[in-house]
């Protein structure tokens, strides 16, 4: 009968992996729907990058205040989690602190740090609560985050306040019961904010006591494998998204962008004078589709950073066209690709393959209006906390609309005719061009 709690708690671990590692995988499949693209170049470069800005959290003290609190519960989050080893090894093993008889006086001050970090991440997430929904912080609501992402904003905040408290429930309970002399509880750690909690639980008896602690234990434990699962779900996957993101992310200079190739070469042939002018080059040169109208038109970073989005609106707040009351939100931009692209993952889900749904990114989702709107200054590329890039999507989707529809806005269209036939934007013929000259 004592092992029917360690069993419990294997099924529960077990399941717990194996469903996050099957929507790891969703992610993993839907990701890799993208056109397959070279960014495995520079790798010191790429290495630091991200130990600098995913580990190092270096953009996110852009703004001290976020940035702060942000890094106190990432922090906090991560060390504090250590402890799931050693809460995973007494589930497992029916042990009670396994590794404080073999790191002494450490182990005392490896919990205390614990629940000193612990606090500090109740006190940054109920900050963070405040500032979204009392101080209202403009970017939090923007018409993009109606319904579902104000809703998952504020149940991860609620989720990490409800771990945190278990954590130091959990502890305050045990602190009372080596109190007790409680020979399943021998002294092991020091607590010194958990203390201050003692007294919600000092009148109870011993085996109350016990309840208690085994109830806040397994509700942790519990609470850890929901969250974990509950990532796929949330914006939140940049937890782990961000380290591959930054690593990948593009290292060109801001506004340098890549020539189509296809365009680069017909371009070369006509200026080849030894090129034979009725010579096929289809075999070199043909391809499905000039830019992006779907997500499956897009490359797998593009699509990666769909999902390590972590819709803090930064780049809308930082968007001139934005900020003139134009359409364009580059978070939206990002929102709307995700959600298109789990549209697409889940019909594969069903039916095995991608079947034709009538629907696409362009037009179903995001519109002319709001691509037309960006004025490719990347502001939101460079204010990204994690490196993620809007503009290439808004670039690669107005491609599409020029060069496969013929859709540009007519201003636009007038400046192309004009350097074609005029060879500048201007509605000028070049014989004319020095007739301002001859006036003065």
């Amino acid at each position: 009968m004592t092992f029917i709690p360690n069993i419990i708690f294997a099924i529960l671990l077990f399941l717990g992996i194996f469903f996050f590692r099957k929507n790891i995988l969703f992610v993993k499949r839907n990701i890799l729907l993208g056109k397959a693209i070279d960014r495995y170049d520079q790798p010191s470069k790429r290495w630091a990058n991200m130990f600098k800005i995913a580990l190092g959290q270096s953009k996110m003290v852009n703004r001290p205040i976020a940035g702060i609190l942000h890094i106190m519960v990432y922090i906090g989050f991560i060390i504090i989690n250590i402890e799931l080893i050693e809460i995973v090894l007494d589930g497992l093993l029916g042990t009670h602190r396994v590794f404080a008889p073999y790191m002494g006086k450490a182990y005392n001050w490896l919990i205390a740090s614990f629940e000193i970090l612990a606090a500090l991440v109740l006190v940054s997430v109920v900050l963070f609560w405040l500032r979204r929904n009392a101080y209202k912080i403009k970017r939090f609501w923007k018409p993009e985050m109606e319904g579902w992402p104000k809703k998952d904003a504020d149940y991860i905040l609620y989720f990490e306040i409800v771990l945190m408290t278990l954590f130091l429930s959990m502890n305050a309970t045990d602190s009372l019961l080596q109190e007790l002399g409680n020979p399943q509880y021998f002294q092991a750690g020091f607590f010194p904010v958990s203390q201050s909690m003692t007294p919600l639980f000092s009148s109870f008896s011993a085996p109350t006591l016990v309840v208690l602690e085994r109830s806040f234990w397994w509700l942790h434990i519990s609470g850890i494998l929901i969250f974990l699962n509950y990532l796929y779900y949330s914006k939140h996957l940049h937890i782990l998204l961000a380290f591959p993101n930054t690593y990948f992310q593009n290292l060109a200079p801001k506004g340098a962008f890549k020539n189509n190739e296809t365009v680069t070469k017909e371009v070369k042939l006509m200026l080849d004078p030894n090129a034979t002018p009725y010579a096929t080059r289809v075999e070199e040169t043909a391809v499905d589709k000039f830019g992006a109208c779907d997500v499956t038109d897009l490359n797998w970073i593009q699509l990666m950073n769909a999902y390590t989005c972590t819709e803090c609106g930064r780049c809308t707040d930082e968007c001139p066209a934005n900020q003139t009351g134009k359409l364009l939100s580059p978070r939206k931009i990002m929102m709307d690709t995700r959600d298109r692209l789990e549209e697409v993952g889940n019909n594969i889900n069903k039916y095995g393959n991608h079947q034709h749904d009538n629907k696409q990114l362009l037009g179903d989702y995001i519109t002319k209006e709001e691509l037309w709107a960006c004025t490719s200054c990347n502001a939101c590329v460079e204010t990204c906390p994690i490196g993620i890039d809007p503009l290439s999507i808004i670039m690669d989707m107005r491609q599409f609309l020029v060069m496969e529809q013929s859709a540009a806005p007519s201003d636009l269209n007038n400046m192309m005719s004009n350097i074609e036939n005029n060879g500048a934007p201007w509605p000028f013929s070049n014989q004319d061009r020095m007739l301002w000259a001859s006036e003065n």
